[in-house]
């Protein structure tokens, strides 16, 4: 079978879909890997270094894409309403396996089905123990989280650690992480390396041990709602609005004593939550930093826009597109092996491919397939008996 990798075209996008290492560990699959010239350039990959993995180089997408049993991709396919249909290449049967965003495009989702394309969600593999090799928004949120601490401290105009000097002392940057889930506990982590004093709040009281452990102090409405507040999934549930009105209140005031907030939180499928009002904004000191990794999906902090840096009320709020794209070489690395496990799940030892539905992790990820939306969040309702 051909597996091919094209180059991303969307906007902020500067990863690749798969690596020279990659393609090495999949050696064993009995694969064909056609990699589209230049596709690796913005992930510091060149072309050469895909040939002398055992990759072949193909200049001209269409041609690539058409010959393609399975196409690997790190952001959905382009529409013709946004330019290029890069589907219109891909012959029926193509198994397309990318981060689809389906939530959002679920007009997509149906055009996957109607164009006979075995569309593949990776943000859909449920978090479970057998599928943490394949998890793509821990491995990319991971270093979201990271690079959101040093977006921060890049942009403070002040140092983070204290400073113990003989023209005085420093005093440790004041930084608070909305959100420990994955980014949040790595945002958490870097800043205390850096020397800040963290404070760091979520929905969630199973997060409150991790956050100690990493010695920061948990801030946090204790009630029975919170206490319920996990999904089966290890995602934060949409939570009421007297809890919201609650820990709004509780942020509004600590968030005023600090310097730093990074905004993680999240939620599959829905808009980001609104953490950090205007008023809040209003009530931090100038030349103080709100980094808000949730801009694309609506933002947790008001004000934020995408691809911008704002300053409101003498603070600035940053609101970087695509933040794992930043770190494109180790963002494509991880996802490349994230890809890499789950094409050794569904490539059979004779080179064939078996998508089974049966399978956890195939079932949560598979969109379509034989011409269908097959998967139960995104199928169309059954029509009602006459």
């Amino acid at each position: 079978m051909k597996v091919a990798i094209p180059k991303e075209r969307r906007a902020y996008e500067a990863r690749v879909a798969t690596t020279p290492d990659a393609i090495k560990r999949m050696k064993p699959l009995g694969l064909t890997f056609l990699v589209e010239a230049g596709a690796g350039l913005t992930a510091a990959i060149p072309d050469q270094a895909f040939v002398d993995a055992g990759a072949e180089i193909v200049a001209d997408t269409a041609a690539l894409l058409g010959q393609a049993d399975i196409v690997l991709k790190v952001a959905r396919p382009l529409t013709a309403a946004e330019g290029t249909d890069e589907l219109a290449a891909m012959k029926p049967g193509t198994v397309l396996i990318s981060q689809l965003d389906p939530y959002r495009n679920r007009e997509q989702v149906a055009d996957y089905a109607k164009r006979n394309i075995v569309a593949v969600a990776m943000e859909l593999v449920p978090r479970i123990t057998r599928a943490q090799s394949m998890d793509v928004l821990s491995s990319q949120a991971n270093l979201a989280g990271y690079k959101a601490v040093i977006d921060a401290a890049e942009q403070f105009g002040r140092a983070f650690p204290m400073m113990m000097t003989a023209a005085g002392t420093i005093a440790p940057a004041k930084v608070m992480v909305m959100g420990a889930g994955v980014a949040g506990l790595q945002a958490i982590a870097t800043a205390r390396r850096l020397g800040a004093v963290v404070s760091a709040t979520d929905v969630r009281l199973a997060a409150k041990e991790q956050v100690e452990s990493l010695g920061a102090t948990f801030v946090f409405v204790d009630d029975e709602e919170a206490r319920q507040a996990e999904t089966s999934g290890g995602y934060a549930k949409e939570m009421s609005d007297a809890y919201k009105a609650k820990q709004a209140a509780l942020i509004a005031e600590t968030i005023k004593k600090m310097d730093v907030v990074i905004c993680t939180a999240q939620i599959p499928g829905r808009p980001a939550p609104r953490l950090v009002t205007d008023a809040m904004v209003a009530s931090m000191k100038p030349g103080s930093i709100v980094v808000d990794l949730a801009v694309e999906t609506g933002g947790n902090c008001e004000g934020s826009e995408v691809a911008k840096i704002v300053v409101k009320h003498g603070v600035k709020i940053v609101g970087y597109a695509n933040v794992p794209s930043r770190l494109a070489v180790d963002a494509s690395s991880l996802y490349a092996r994230n890809l890499a496990e789950y094409l050794k799940l569904i490539v059979q030892k004779d080179g064939t491919l078996k998508l089974d539905r049966e399978d956890e992790i195939v079932k949560g990820s598979l969109l379509t397939q034989d011409g269908q939306i097959v998967h139960a969040a995104f199928a169309p309702a059954p029509a009602a008996a006459q």
